[in-house]
């Protein structure tokens, strides 16, 4: 029997209109182009404008995406969508997004893992079509954080941006993503969290009710440092390869120090990384797909390459995907 494999076929990415610049917010809060640099390595951000939703940016992405694999929304078979700022409760953004896009009738839902989102949404739709359950499947990793930025503090505010990006996988004979590897630890949830929600209650006395992120900055980089080293070995432990086996890294785009930190450990060249934080900030589960969408439609990266992607986030959760483009 032939092992079926799942390919990437096509990928699209959106970023809202609005641009807000470092410049921008050292007129809203205490701080200066300067100082976000040094420290992130972004220089800007995108906003999506009032009325505009994650589905909405997710239905853009989308849409290159499927142009660019030449696919119609009809014939997915399955939509996962990476998410942890949907636009209602329920009905799911995937659900939206597949009404919307005209594909109604396929398998639909959403995956939470913050910022490890689109990994883990990869996963559950390469799993799918490994197993015969799915041929065609729409990944998506899309976000609207600013909706919960406090804009009064400035060690978390000039992190975030809002963004998406889209994969379509399709079954295939040859190898395409090779091996997936995820892991979660809610013992660290308070270093990275909303502290409200449906069960737990809102807090209505606070802005926003309180819907807000709440992170220990220096916490949440030792972390995500040891454990984005510590996927990255598992995965190349399970392929039986080498670091330098690898064409391109494409790491979550949260900040510029951790993806320099993991790419020395894997004694990996900067110009081998590709880094689009510089120009949208933390998008959370948007971001691996937005940074890969880049390289594809940029030329960077080309058919045969061999990719690594990989995500740490709010849980914590962290994950990896190493695959033949």
């Amino acid at each position: 029997m032939t092992q079926v494999f799942s390919r990437i076929a096509g990928t699209g990415s959106y970023l809202p209109e609005k641009v807000l610049t470092n410049d921008d917010l050292s007129k809203i809060v205490d701080t200066s182009d300067e100082w976000i640099r040094t420290r992130t390595g972004i220089r800007e951000r995108h906003v999506a404008a009032e009325g505009e939703t994650t589905s909405d940016l997710a239905y853009h992405a989308s849409v290159r995406a499927l142009e660019a694999a030449g696919v119609d929304a009809k014939d997915l078979d399955l939509i996962v969508l990476g998410t942890t700022t949907p636009d209602l409760i329920f009905p799911s953004t995937a659900c939206l997004l597949q009404h919307r896009l005209g594909a109604d009738g396929c398998a639909a839902f959403d995956v939470n893992a913050a910022c490890s989102g689109f990994i883990f949404a990869l996963t559950v739709a390469d799993k799918f079509i490994r197993s015969g359950a799915a041929k065609t499947v729409l990944v998506v990793g899309s976000e609207t954080l600013t909706r919960m930025v406090d804009w009064t503090e400035r060690t978390s505010c000039v992190l975030f941006g809002d963004g998406a990006g889209a994969v379509v996988l399709k079954a295939d004979s040859e190898a395409g993503i090779l091996s997936t590897h995820l892991h979660a630890d809610g013992g660290k949830k308070e270093l990275l969290w909303n502290p409200v929600g449906v069960s737990v209650g809102f807090k209505p006395e606070e802005p926003n009710c309180g819907v807000r992120i709440n992170m220990s900055g220096n916490d949440v980089f030792k972390y995500a440092v040891k454990a984005l080293d510590s996927v990255v070995e598992e995965t190349l432990e399970a392929n039986g390869l080498d670091r330098h086996d690898i064409d391109w890294l494409i790491p979550h785009q949260a900040n510029l120090r951790i993806i320099e930190a993991t790419a020395k450990r894997l004694d990996m060249p900067m110009d081998r990384v590709i880094v689009t934080v510089d120009r949208h900030g933390n998008t959370s589960s948007g971001s691996v797909p937005l940074a890969l969408d880049e390289a594809v439609r940029s030329g960077k990266i080309q058919r045969g390459q061999l990719l690594l992607l990989e995500a740490f986030g709010g849980g914590f959760t962290w994950g990896a995907a190493l695959l033949r483009y």
